[in-house]
């Protein structure tokens, strides 16, 4: 019997050596403005008052994992900051965009420089921008996602829905399957849309819906594969930069091939086609997740003040509150004084002010458009 424990205790670790994270680091967080901005994106940010911005948390939580085997995907803008927070991180796992591509040209990148270190890797992609706890059921969710994945599976950790929320896309679940190591492995039926309130609703009766939080989990030569199939101008010019990234010929192959890539979404290229194949399989991940969509969540994620009502986040905050609650963010040294107002949001930066309200917090994307369309981008 020890024999036999050894031996499997072997087959899982061997398993878990092939595993590989990807952290995709681009967007600017635009329903985070004036706090996030394209210079410095949310997941540079410490939205969580824990002392760690977002990529240092989504770091730590996945090195237990894969320590020294994590590939990180970002702008060059934000080569800088990026290693500032991750010293250890080497340059040869660190993937700078000259622009922004969308998702599929991202992750895509990545399992393709995976792909012609080892065939054989299992990769897992994971947002920088998502607050997740507690990162042991974290961990415990992508372990069964790498078996599973090893079985020959593009393997999705799906979010047990706590409300029929419409801003996320949801996943429907086919019944169970048997998998060594993940006793919790499903298939997956499809993706679906963002949906209205009813919709949402109705896919919570079910119990069959899971949120789509966009983690991926996958051999990197399934991944292709599909990536092939349904975008083969991506793939080329992917596969082309890959073949010349350890080598001196990298920059010269990128600033090339790049910026003539389609854009377009992962889940447009590769998970939704691959589910009506028969290729995906969800992990249910009963852990608490966010993505920090608006200021709304800095609220739920950061406790008020019992004497104030508010939440204050910022080094030497100066904030006075009577008959008031909701989120200040002050990035000043100004004085903000609330009176007499409820769920207010007030963003205090330098260049730029924001008051909302936590009801409004995801229109604040409407503004950041407006500047944009009138010329104002210096405060973007």
């Amino acid at each position: 019997m020890k024999t036999q424990i050894s031996g499997q205790a072997a087959a899982d670790d061997a398993v878990l050596d092939r595993f590989y994270a990807v952290i995709p680091a681009g967007g600017t967080g635009t329903r985070l403005w004036p706090l996030s901005r394209a210079a410095a994106p949310k997941f540079l940010h410490d939205l969580t008052g824990s002392g760690s911005t977002l990529i240092r948390a989504t770091y730590a939580r996945l090195e237990p994992l894969c320590y020294g085997r994590t590939l990180v995907v970002t702008g060059k803008l934000h080569r800088q900051a990026v290693c500032a927070q991750l010293p250890e991180l080497e340059d040869a796992n660190l993937v700078l965009e000259p622009e922004p591509k969308d998702s599929a040209a991202a992750i895509g990148l990545a399992a393709a420089i995976l792909h012609r270190r080892d065939p054989r890797i299992i990769m897992g992609s994971f947002a920088a921008d998502q607050v997740i706890t507690p990162a042991e059921d974290f961990q415990q969710a992508v372990r069964e996602a790498v078996h599973t994945a090893a079985e020959g599976y593009i393997v999705t950790i799906g979010i047990t829905p706590t409300h029929p929320a419409t801003g996320f896309g949801y996943i429907r679940s086919a019944g169970a399957l048997q998998v060594p190591g993940a006793p919790n492995a499903h298939a997956v039926a499809e993706f679906v849309e963002k949906p209205d309130e009813q919709v949402a609703r109705g896919y919570l009766a079910t119990g069959e819906y899971s949120w789509n939080a966009g983690m991926f989990v996958a051999p990197v030569d399934l991944l292709l594969k599909h990536l092939e199939t349904n975008e083969p101008e991506l793939f080329a010019g992917l596969t082309e930069i890959a073949e010349a990234w350890d080598t001196p010929e990298r920059g010269a192959v990128m600033r090339r091939v790049w910026p003539g890539l389609p854009k377009t979404a992962i889940d447009y290229a590769v998970a939704e086609p691959a589910a009506a194949a028969g290729d995906v399989a969800m992990i249910p991940g009963s852990f608490s997740w966010d993505d920090v969509g608006d200021f709304a969540a800095i609220g739920r994620l950061n406790t008020a003040s019992e004497t104030s009502g508010l939440t204050v986040l910022g080094d030497g905050a100066r904030v006075f509150a009577e008959s008031a609650t909701g989120v200040v963010v002050s990035d000043t040294k100004r004085v903000i004084a609330l009176i007499g107002i409820d769920d207010v949001v007030v963003v205090d930066t330098p260049d730029a002010l924001l008051v909302t309200t936590k009801e409004h917090a995801q229109k604040v994307k409407s503004a950041v458009e407006h500047l944009r369309a009138s010329g104002d981008t210096d405060v973007l």
